[in-house]
């Protein structure tokens, strides 16, 4: 199995939710999280590009294998701080 998403990483769950918010209200996903995201991945949008099972810490690979798709997920808590989390696919 492999899934594609991205994610959103951020130090307080009042800043995933602050984005949350504003990314229900319309804002691009790619655009925020090039601007707020901890992770090296915000300099591609939040991008994970294609992961597999057992790659992620537990509980995004919860989201990404297990959650519906297309919407964005979070805050989702981790040893590396408060995610946000979209997948686009899975097979």
């Amino acid at each position: 199995m492999k899934a594609q998403a991205r994610h959103i990483l951020v130090r307080t769950a009042e800043e995933a939710e602050a984005l949350r918010q504003r990314l229900a209200k319309g804002e691009a996903f790619d655009v925020l999280a090039r601007k707020h995201s901890t992770c090296p991945s915000g300099k591609r949008g939040g991008d994970l590009g294609e992961v597999r099972p057992g790659q992620m810490v537990p509980a995004i690979d919860q989201v990404i294998f297990k959650k519906p798709l297309r919407v964005v997920h979070g805050p989702v808590k981790s040893r590396f701080g408060y995610h946000l989390v979209q997948v686009f696919y899975r097979d």
